[in-house]
């Protein structure tokens, strides 16, 4: 009889799909008694410049899986809306389309289906996965506050009238402090938008899977999970309590080690001091107008503290990744030239991991995007959040007031998430200095950063996850 599959269904973006791939290796290595096989059903970008992109990141997930039964099965492609109003109602849309093509791929392949493992944005495919009777799982690729989050937003778009930008006092979201309205999830905040709607249809839909895989550990977030597994975020909705929840994270992807030369920022850290650097990076999506670049600039200067910032510029038109920035046009005239002793300002993409990973680093300025934190928790590195969209600002909340390792910093949300030359100035110097915030930050990453290698080491809470999802997904 053929080898039983998993079959993985991300969203486009290295954010998803890479996350996914790491997750099906796990399980591979967890049902090792047990064959299984894993396949992936990659939907094709609905624009030409992330098709483009998506190729680079099938291609680093087929390294990442090499030599272990995992396939990758490409979907046709379908016409994207032109009438959406928002990235989470256009990416939903997207998905929908794909049903049909899923419900072929899945009944066309050659082996026994165990499983149907959904990204976030996929819950269409729950019904598909009933249509074909195979049980189906959300990956949750964030972290469980941001679960909790969806699983809260039904009842709570019920409970609050206006904007959640206007709201009086803080919102509830069960197993974390009472959240402040500005640090709620961008796609929310604007009502009268369709993304608030598909994030809380999303959050329903999760209601109907067999399970949620989440990006986290146990003793990560211990509160959160709590709650959610007891049914305080579904109350009020009339639904069950959550379907079983599955922590198995940290799940980061760590590529072989390069045969080239460092990187030239890894060079330049060899040069400076154990734990003396902060580094600023914003993610695959952020970039810095010369206003905010100006400002920041100011900040990091009269902060005295070496840094390493990576820089990237806007868009080219028509397209959403950051371009490669022209240091002339968006620092302050002089800068790198006053700064050069002690700080680095790089303008493309560097190899994050690695960065986190050096001695010379001692604090993260971090746009808080999850693969980020977790990253920088791996290491034990305390952060200072520089929200700029979606679950965000809510993961920088939960850093703060939840979790304990990073100092808060004020980022202006009502003017598109700007910082003040003084503000980026005091949390760099709280973050890498010897007073209490910085020094409490450093405390909690560490034992963060053994908290998530335990829990995925042999007879870890994430591997023993791991073990029971293998073994759950093989009885159904």
């Amino acid at each position: 009889m053929a080898t039983p599959t998993v079959v993985l269904l991300p969203v486009w973006g290295a954010g998803h799909l890479m996350p996914m791939v790491e997750a099906g290796k796990r399980l591979l290595a967890s049902g090792s008694r047990r064959a299984l096989s894993v396949t992936v059903l990659v939907m094709r970008p609905p624009t030409e410049q992330h098709a483009s992109e998506l190729e680079g990141d099938i291609r680093r997930a087929e390294e990442a899986a090499a030599g272990l039964d995992v396939r990758f099965h490409r979907l046709p492609a379908v016409k994207p809306p032109t009438d959406h109003a928002g990235p989470v109602e256009f990416i939903s849309r997207v998905v929908q389309l794909h049903a049909p093509h899923v419900r072929a791929a899945v009944s066309s392949l050659s082996c026994p289906v165990a499983a149907l493992v959904l990204d976030l944005f996929c819950t269409p495919f729950v019904d598909v996965a009933r249509e074909l009777a195979v049980p189906a799982y959300v990956y949750f690729t964030c972290n469980a506050a941001a679960l909790s989050f969806f699983l809260r937003l039904p009842a709570l778009c019920e409970e609050v009238a206006g904007e959640f930008g206007e709201m009086d006092g803080a919102a509830d979201i069960p197993g974390l402090p009472p959240v402040p309205a500005l640090s709620l999830p961008t796609p929310i905040m604007e009502r009268k938008k369709p993304d608030c709607a598909w994030y809380a249809c999303h959050g329903r839909r999760f209601m109907d899977a067999d399970g949620i895989i989440v990006n986290t550990a146990a003793e990560l977030e211990q509160g959160v999970l709590s709650a959610i597994a007891k049914g305080r975020c579904t109350r009020g909705t009339g639904s069950r309590p959550a379907p079983t929840l599955y922590p198995i994270g940290p799940v980061i992807s760590f590529p072989p080690p390069a045969a080239e030369p460092p990187h030239e920022c890894l060079r330049w850290l060899e040069s400076q001091p154990p734990a003396s650097v902060v580094f600023l990076c914003f993610g695959s999506g952020g970039f810095f107008t010369a206003p905010r670049a100006h400002e920041a600039a100011h900040g990091l200067e009269r902060s005295g503290h070496r840094f390493l910032w990576v820089l990237r510029g806007a868009p080219a038109p028509d397209t959403r990744s950051p371009t490669d920035a022209d240091l002339a046009e968006l620092l302050p005239e002089g800068f790198v030239e006053r700064t050069r002793n002690r700080g680095l300002v790089w303008p493309t993409a560097v190899p994050q991991k690695e960065i986190l990973a050096h001695a010379a680093v001692g604090g993260f300025v971090t746009h808080c995007g999850w693969n980020s934190v977790l990253e920088s928790l791996w290491f034990g590195v305390p952060m200072a959040p520089w929200p700029l969209y979606a679950e965000q600002h809510l993961n920088a909340f939960a850093l703060v007031a939840a979790m304990g390792v990073a100092v808060a910093m004020e980022v202006d949300r009502k003017r598109d998430n700007f910082v003040e030359a003084a503000e980026l100035e005091r949390a760099v110097k709280a973050l890498m200095g010897d007073g209490e915030e910085g020094r409490k930050a450093r405390e909690k990453a560490a034992v963060v950063q053994a908290a998530c290698r335990n829990a995925v080491d042999d007879g870890g809470s994430s591997t023993a996850t791991l073990s029971k999802l293998c073994n759950d997904i093989c009885r159904q």
